[in-house]
């Protein structure tokens, strides 16, 4: 892979849909992999590591906790929950994504929403900024709650809208016009269009949270952070 819009296979104009959106989230991961994290510091002002911390800590879990971080990427999360005494395996669809990763942690191929996990074998499950990109939320959910222990925890993030009209505002040309010149700059163009109009996907936090009360997680909560630039959903497997 390239990371050029010539070496794309599919147009990112465009929001795919079912099996074409699963092939085409692992291309574009694969493609924007090697410089994936400068991007991501560049266009959040390093306000990402602030969110990935915090949603750590929000885990609450105790120390030597097994940590699934699904949709892990580089391996961020991991990095930040193994500095807080946890044990994290890292899971990723994008083979691109897992040989970047420099956690140290155990990495796995694997799509997320079929995990290769025996039923209630871990205490807690992060992902980070994943669940537009899949096909179906309920369904991921489900598989949450099939893994997580009775007791474990979930913490979960993604981009947000926020609920302040000028910060809406200002995000919405951010989002929409600066960072995809940024990442035409820095690595992929077509990736980083691509990606802002993704937050499409997203269900309204209740509906959401329905789900996840739904698949069983009882005490799901959402909170915004950052003045809503960014979403996090936590839980208690029931």
């Amino acid at each position: 892979m390239t990371g050029t819009e010539t070496g794309s296979s599919w147009d990112r104009d465009t929001l795919p849909e079912g099996a074409e959106k699963r092939e085409a989230v692992r291309e574009m991961f694969d493609a924007i992999a090697p410089r994936y994290d400068l991007v991501n510091r560049v266009m959040t002002f390093r306000l990402d590591v602030r969110w990935r911390r915090k949603t750590v800590r929000d885990l609450h879990l105790p120390e030597g906790s097994l940590v699934l971080d699904l949709a892990a990427g580089t391996g961020d999360l991991c990095i930040d929950l193994r500095e807080a005494g946890l044990t994290p395996v890292s899971m990723d669809l994008s083979y691109g994504m897992l040989a970047a990763d420099r956690s140290g942690a155990p990495r796995v191929q694997a799509d997320i929403l079929r995990l290769p996990v025996p039923d209630a074998a871990v205490d807690g499950v992060t992902c980070g900024f994943a669940l537009r990109n899949l096909l179906e939320l309920p369904a991921f959910f489900a598989e949450l709650a099939r893994v997580v222990r009775p007791g474990g925890r979930i913490a979960l993030l993604d981009v947000g809208v926020p609920t302040n009209p000028a910060i809406r505002f200002g995000n919405d040309i951010y989002f929409g016009k600066v960072v995809p010149r940024i990442g035409a700059l820095l690595s992929d163009g077509a990736a980083y269009r691509y990606l802002p109009k993704s937050v499409a996907y997203l269900p309204e936090p209740p509906e959401m949270l329905d789900m996840l009360r739904a698949a069983g997680f009882a005490n799901a909560s959402h909170h915004l952070l950052s003045g809503g630039l960014t979403q996090q959903l936590l839980a208690t497997r029931s």
